[in-house]
Formats: structure tokens, sequence, C-alpha cells
């Protein structure tokens, strides 16, 4: 089964930078774009960015120019580079495949951003 594991959540004050890794032991990300996502309590989940087999890399308006996605070059290890965070970003950050795999999402990783 297809698992990811993500961790480097944290608090930080607004304005601040932190980063998140994901980790998968399969070679999924080798064949399909791999993608973080978020979900804010009460609210829906949605996708942050997301990086293609080729490296090539896609964000939502709202991080645009603040996160970076980037992989490793096994492609097992997923990383979102965040700065100038806002309190907006707050929320659970989950990574996964584009689209998703329902059944895989790991635990996530919170991220709170203090204004």
């Amino acid at each position: 089964q297809v698992q990811f594991v993500e961790s480097g959540g944290g608090l930080v004050q607004s304005g601040g930078s932190l980063t998140l890794s994901c980790t998968t032991s399969g070679r999924i990300f080798k064949v399909v774009p791999a993608a973080w996502y978020r979900q804010a309590p009460g609210e829906q989940r949605e996708l942050v960015a997301d990086i293609s087999t080729d490296g090539t890399t896609n964000y939502s308006g709202s991080v645009k120019g603040r996160f970076a996605i980037s992989r490793d070059t096994a492609k097992t290890t997923l990383s979102l580079h965040m700065n100038s965070l806002k309190p907006e970003d707050t929320a659970v950050y989950d990574c996964n495949t584009k689209p998703p795999i329902p059944n895989a999402w790991g635990q996530g990783t919170q991220v709170t951003v203090s204004s």
C-alpha cells in the first residue's frame, strides 16, 4: 500500500519560514505528479502546490511566490519550503499524488501561523 509520512510542521510567527517534508517508500512519485494539500478546520482540503515527474511545478494563487515545492533525486522525499507565512496559511498539510489517492493520506503535519 502507498503511504506518505509528513513532518516539519509547527508554530511560527507571521512572516516566518518553515519547511515541510513528505516521505514515501514507493516509487509512486516517479510515475505521477506529487502534491501538497492543506485543510483548515471546517474547510475543504485544497491543493497548494504540485510537481510533475519532469520537475514542472504549479502553485495556487495564494501561495505563489512564497512557497516552493521540490523533490529529492530519488523522488521519495517531497518538500514544501514556505516563506513569508501568513495566519491564513494555518492548516494541516498533507502530501499525496495529483490527483490524490483517496486511501493513502498520511497523518498530516500541523502548521500554525500566529499574527
